[in-house]
């Protein structure tokens, strides 16, 4: 197929691009010249604030305001904080306090301390309603289950991000909260019909578009009362008349990652990414592992499907229009942030983060003073979306032990804290079925255990106390560990 300079520079500014290592590769910065919109940055591309810092400049050098972006929803779901654990507590932690001028003041800061490593653009916030407490891809970074305190919260967190000159990104449209599946491994239906989708799924996204919110990503989720058994990235009805005509929106719709097997089994990427542009997405979010050569092949195949006549010029222009307009916005709405901290007037962000923490810690029972405490931690596999982000209660409580609870030896556990207190540490117990027999076991020989759930509180033992965090970032822990009678200093690292 002969080149098309145009062609392909149109194409190009459909792409948001990973890439392998701490540095820049010579195909993305070649890339950029020549027309990709912008990258993803994920925790391959992260070690730390300078490292990142100076990768975002040497990447922003490339063109001109390429949208630099990243997966940071605070909480769980963290890249600048994969080392120790996020300093920003989760949505399910603002949800749980429910003050919406904390929730603006956190994403606030996070928007300050994004810029400042120059990033432009934050596929975030969630506003997914998550009715389903089994979803092992929402939870904790969901505001809640009822619509409308998602909502008012969506769009406190689209105006925080935003105030600081960073592009928020409301998702997974049109809801992924009511799913049993995770859209990483497979197609997760949504048995909602349109009115219910409309009382439910769609009232924080319509908050959220209300608010400003630049961007929308899409959700690899099956709508059968749609009558669109695929899935609703490369669904027109749901991306062109639901989002654009229903809901109004007109800024930048970008698909989730196309090399998830919600959209891709079976077709592949480029496929993938020519059936998204014709439903109406603007920018293709490629994913983590889609490099080099893959990328020259999905250009190919976009190029291709204009040629053929699948996919329409003034399409794929439009697309490219509104991906270079919120390039143009990224640069219009820079924020001068001091060096070493948020824009001036803004609390540190340890500060705003560990406060919000503190507020959404719940205690049913009553905790014990605790003298000396045994810590067990019982493991709980992380979701695809979270990755191996650390946890728990260790670096405040050193000599903490992580078990897995499938192979867990109750009696020694019993033994270890014959004359101690007991701290069980869960993430999620309500999903794992092990997890909960060993809680209900340890229990019963010892009534005086305090259970700390990092994850959702879906599921209550019966125990001494039971302490709910609503998220396993670092501030959560740590408020945690100051409530069980951790001093409140430099955590042990």
């Amino acid at each position: 197929m002969p080149a098309d300079p145009t062609l392909d520079r149109l194409a190009n500014a459909t792409l948001l691009v990973p890439f392998e290592s701490h540095r820049a590769p010579r195909w993305v910065l070649d890339g950029l010249a020549d027309g990709i919109a912008g990258v993803c940055l994920f925790h391959n591309n992260i070690s730390g604030a300078e490292q990142v810092t100076a990768l975002n400049r040497e990447l922003a050098a490339a063109a001109d305001a390429p949208l630099i972006s990243l997966d940071e929803e605070g909480g769980d779901v963290t890249r600048i904080g994969q080392s120790a654990g996020s300093d920003y507590p989760g949505n399910a932690a603002l949800g749980a306090i429910d003050d919406t001028a904390l929730t603006r003041a956190v994403h606030r800061a996070l928007g300050a301390e994004l810029r400042s490593l120059g990033f432009t653009l934050d596929l975030a916030p969630a506003v997914d309603v998550n009715t389903v407490d089994d979803n092992p891809t929402i939870g904790t970074r969901s505001f809640g289950s009822a619509a409308g305190l998602v909502a008012r919260h969506a769009a406190a967190a689209v105006a925080g991000l935003q105030d600081n000159g960073v592009a928020a990104c409301a998702k997974h449209f049109p809801g992924h909260g009511a799913t049993h599946q995770d859209s990483h491994t497979e197609l997760p239906v949504v048995d909602a019909d349109p009115d219910l989708l409309a009382r439910r799924e769609l009232v924080p996204f319509r908050s959220a578009i209300a608010a400003g919110a630049r961007s929308v990503l899409t959700a690899h989720i099956s709508l059968p009362a749609f009558g669109t058994p695929e899935p609703a990235t490369l669904a027109p009805s749901i991306v062109t008349g639901l989002l654009r005509g229903e809901l109004g929106f007109d800024g930048v719709v970008i698909s989730d990652a196309l090399e998830m097997e919600g959209v891709s089994n079976g077709i592949g990427v480029p496929e993938a990414a020519v059936r998204a542009l014709i439903a109406g997405c603007d920018l293709l979010c490629v994913g983590r592992f889609v490099y080099g050569d893959e990328v020259a092949a999905v250009r190919t195949a976009i190029v291709r499907a204009v040629r053929d006549g699948r996919l329409s010029g003034e399409r794929l222009e439009e697309a490219a229009a509104r991906t270079l307009a919120l390039r143009r916005w990224t640069r219009e709405h820079q924020v001068h942030t001091v060096p070493d901290g948020p824009a001036p007037g803004l609390p540190a962000a340890d500060a705003i983060g560990l406060d919000g923490a503190r507020r959404a810690v719940r205690v049913d029972g009553v905790v014990p003073p605790l003298h000396d405490p045994v810590v067990v931690e019982f493991d709980a596999p992380p979701g695809i979306a979270v990755g191996e982000v650390p946890w728990g209660l260790s670096p405040w409580f050193p000599g903490t032990e992580r078990v897995d609870p499938a192979s867990a030896d109750i009696a020694a556990l019993l033994e270890r804290a014959a004359d101690r207190d007991l701290v069980v540490v869960v993430r999620d117990a309500h999903r794992h079925v092990a997890t909960r027999r060993l809680i209900e076991d340890v229990c019963r020989a010892r009534p005086d255990t305090v259970v700390v759930e990092m994850g959702l509180p879906a599921w209550r033992p019966a125990c001494q106390a039971h302490v709910s965090t609503y998220g396993a970032a670092r501030v959560n822990g740590q408020s945690a560990a100051e409530l069980l009678g951790a001093a409140r200093a430099t955590p042990v690292r």
